[in-house]
């Protein structure tokens, strides 16, 4: 019987160096040698298992590596400083001057950045498209093209893509699907409908108490390698790995995903239900009025839910400020960026983690003035929760019906 992710997880078991339950922490940043020998095959990456420099890797970060090989089911993974380092180390691995990239349009802004702007430098071209509009898809394909790019459940609108129907757009050209997942780990497993390479922020989800920033990349073992190569590995060469401290951090808060990501999902569907009943423009896979909400069902584990992402449209820019400004005072949470934290963080993304995608090309995609993103905290009484966020909105007379007027005159 094939193991789920979470039994992967658990059943992983390390102990430390004497007898510890926690994997002892590697805080060294070079490594010593028996003979010569074997640290020029290890320069030549010819030697497995033996540590080089702790930009290359160590214990810590391989540690962590092999849990999150096991949560998305890939032969190995790589872990990076930061998300960014993880996503930039992938493009600059698979991509040469004069390639091309088909990237979803509804992506994190920094990643977004990444493409249009700074890979410009390198002559790296990137269409973005409608990703769940699959003809775009392959409309936008060239010759040229090196992979097609996309989140699993997109920042900020929360687009779900049909990763089945991508990898199989993927195979027919002979290109990577690369997907990242931050959004829904657990909850959707790529590389099970075909996606080749896995990314995620670790910051979120994954190690959940926002007190880092970190990434990872899961693929095959070859990929791997590849990125940790001396001579031509982008992971390698431009610097992001990860530091051991972090790693281990991040491994043990690892152990409690499973739970956390299950109360996450449940409080933001309550919420997502109730503020639709309300007349709230609501954003959530998990409401049946989602256009994703589908896709997502057959695609996802059913135990974690749809996610802790869910957005609210209060009309106007002014109206999703004060708010999260006066849900701030009442210790809903935080007016903050980021994700997977065990409180509430609220952000106005056009102003913030999307400001840099231009304006028209925002309200072109659906990400309106007055759009809210929350991260919906592991809130125990979240009928509670409701009813405070449902007085910080009659406090400043924002409704339902009136937000469905403004966010139609703003867009």
């Amino acid at each position: 019987m094939k193991k789920s992710s979470a039994n992967q997880l658990q059943d992983l078991q390390y102990f430390g160096e004497f007898g510890g339950v926690n994997p002892s922490i590697s805080d060294s940043s070079t490594y010593t040698f028996l003979s010569a020998k074997t640290m020029f095959d290890t320069f030549e990456g010819n030697t497995e298992g033996c540590y080089l420099y702790s930009r290359h890797s160590s214990p810590s970060n391989l540690y962590l590596g092999e849990a999150l090989a096991a949560l998305e089911g890939t032969e190995s993974a790589n872990v990076y400083a930061s998300g960014m380092g993880a996503i930039s180390s992938v493009i600059m691995q698979l991509c040469n001057s004069g390639d091309h990239i088909v990237s979803s349009r509804t992506i994190y802004g920094g990643t977004y950045a990444l493409l249009k702007n700074f890979m410009k430098k390198f002559v790296i071209e990137t269409d973005f498209v409608d990703i769940t509009a699959i003809e775009q898809v392959e409309k936008a394909i060239c010759t040229n093209t090196k992979m097609i790019y996309c989140e699993s459940v997109s920042n900020p609108l929360l687009e779900v893509a049909d990763l089945k129907a991508l990898a199989a757009l993927a195979n027919k050209y002979n290109i990577p699907l690369v997907v990242d997942n931050t959004f829904s780990p657990l909850s959707i497993k790529p590389v099970d409908l075909g996606a080749d390479i896995i990314i995620h922020s670790l910051t979120k989800f994954i190690n959940g108490t926002s007190d880092c920033v970190a990434g990872a990349v899961c693929g095959t073992a070859e990929f791997c390698l590849s990125l940790k190569d001396v001579n031509n590995g982008a992971g390698m060469l431009l610097g992001s790995t990860l530091d051991s401290l972090r790693a281990a951090s991040i491994l043990k808060n690892m152990r409690t995903l499973h739970i956390r990501m299950q109360k996450h999902s449940y409080n933001a569907q309550y919420l997502a239900d109730k503020f639709e009943a309300d007349g709230f423009r609501v954003v959530y896979p998990g409401l049946k009025s989602h256009s994703g909400h589908e896709v997502m069902k057959n695609q996802m584990n059913t135990s974690y839910g749809f996610g802790g992402l869910l957005t609210l449209d209060v009309g106007s820019l002014e109206n999703a400020n004060a708010l999260m400004e006066l849900m701030q005072t009442q210790k809903l949470g935080y007016l903050a960026v980021s994700l997977g934290f065990y409180k509430t963080l609220f952000s106005a993304p056009g102003t913030s983690t999307s400001s840099e995608i231009p304006m028209d090309e925002q309200l072109e995609m659906g990400l309106s003035n007055g759009l809210i993103r929350f991260s919906i905290g592991l809130d125990n009484d979240i009928e509670r929760t409701y009813q405070m966020m449902t007085d910080c909105m009659k406090r400043l007379e924002i409704t339902g019906n009136s937000t469905a007027l403004n966010t139609t005159r703003n867009i």
